[in-house]
């Protein structure tokens, strides 16, 4: 159905048109393109590591740093349910096992006594997410963690590019990280990923994934060479028009954040009088970029209400996320059977409302009138 007011909608200017449009002009080099290059070297320097390597998309990116990171069949990563299926499956499609772990409920992230229980000797990783691109508040101790025992630690950082803990980025405090570039995140090129990360060793590794396993010394749609095919490897390049794109999303990133952080503090005002509504976690040492907007309800009768309530009005609005370990293909396909309580309670009272860089204040008041609507009983 049409919304008055969508979930999300796209950020762009004219930089990022003529961006796309250069690279179609020249009629060369629209795969391998040096705008990839560009990126790569920019989007290190701002997440702060020596290295970053482009993907088609944030779950090829996953894939890849599982099987850079030596992660295949009799291996375990924990992983949190709450997060978009991708996180899970990318340790599947490496023949290892997903360990679900639960989470806390400020940051909605891993809990780490929780990832500690469930460590076990075949334990290869530990795979955290920063929800709806607030940083995980015990991201500090689950790295702390890793290193006693002796693990990776991989973050899903895909929707958090920019996110903070102390001044930190996400996606630095341990062995890689992947951001997503997909349609609802922070700047986007419709679909895209990245890995970034300090090892160089680790870097190589991915290098020959993303691209047929190939040894390349240079541009291979440039050159007359032959090139060695050393490795076992897969297409996950990123086209170089989806590259210019990404990059001149992120030469404004920090703009299209500010711009986010407004909107959610709009909200955070109009909103903190319900008492039915708990708001996202922000301020002291955390600093989210606010990919979703996600409200908590007092139970799932409220929230399943309120969602209802506001489509009726137009409004779009959306549940992320319902648990991986619930889903039928792990459920009754896998068999998965634990419980994680807080997940499951959590998953059943969020809500995430339309939130965008451009987003109006009036469309806003809009969305908070028609919650203290539901509220008042109108």
């Amino acid at each position: 159905m049409p919304f008055r007011i969508p979930l999300h909608k796209h950020f762009h200017d004219e930089a990022d048109s003529e961006a796309v449009l250069s690279v179609i002009r020249r009629g060369m080099h629209w795969a391998n393109g040096p705008e990839i290059e560009q990126l790569e070297k920019e989007l290190a320097a701002y997440s702060g590591l020596p290295h970053a390597l482009a993907f088609s998309n944030g779950t090829c990116a996953l894939h890849a740093l599982m099987l850079a990171s030596g992660i295949g069949p009799g291996d375990e990563v924990i992983v949190p349910s709450f997060t978009f299926i991708a996180t899970a499956n990318a340790v599947l499609f490496t023949g290892a096992k997903p360990v679900f772990a639960d989470i806390e409920p400020n940051t909605l992230a891993l809990d780490a006594q929780d990832v500690r229980r469930r460590i076990t000797r075949k334990t290869k990783a530990i795979m955290p997410i920063h929800y709806a691109g607030t940083p995980a508040s015990q991201i500090n101790g689950l790295a702390a963690l890793a290193k006693e025992k002796n693990l990776l630690l991989l973050e899903d950082a895909a929707e958090s590019i920019g996110a903070k803990l102390g001044g930190k980025m996400t996606g630095a405090f341990g062995d890689a990280g992947v951001y997503s570039f997909c349609a609802n995140k922070v700047i986007t090129s419709g679909e895209g990923g990245a890995v970034v990360t300090r090892s160089r060793e680790m870097h190589e590794k991915l290098k020959l994934l993303r691209s047929h396993g190939r040894a390349e010394t240079e541009n291979y749609f440039e050159s007359s060479q032959h090139m060695d095919y050393v490795a076992l490897g897969y297409n996950f390049r990123m086209p170089s028009m989806v590259a210019a794109l990404a990059l001149s999303q992120l030469r404004k990133i920090d703009k299209i954040i500010s711009l986010r952080r407004s909107v959610a503090q709009h909200y955070g005002r109009l909103l903190a009088p319900l008492s039915g509504v708990t708001l996202p976690a922000d301020g002291g040492e955390l600093f989210s970029v606010y990919q979703l907007y996600t409200i908590r309800l007092k139970d799932r009768a409220a929230r399943d209400g309120l969602k209802k309530h506001l489509e009726g009005a137009g409004i779009m609005c959306k549940v992320y996320f319902e648990p991986v370990h619930l889903t039928h293909f792990y459920k009754n396909v896998l068999k998965y059977s634990e419980r994680l309580p807080v997940t499951e309670e959590t998953a059943s009272r969020v809500l995430s409302l339309p939130i965008y860089a451009d987003m109006k204040k009036e469309e806003i008041e809009l969305v908070c009138g028609e919650i203290k609507r539901y509220f008042q009983g109108g």
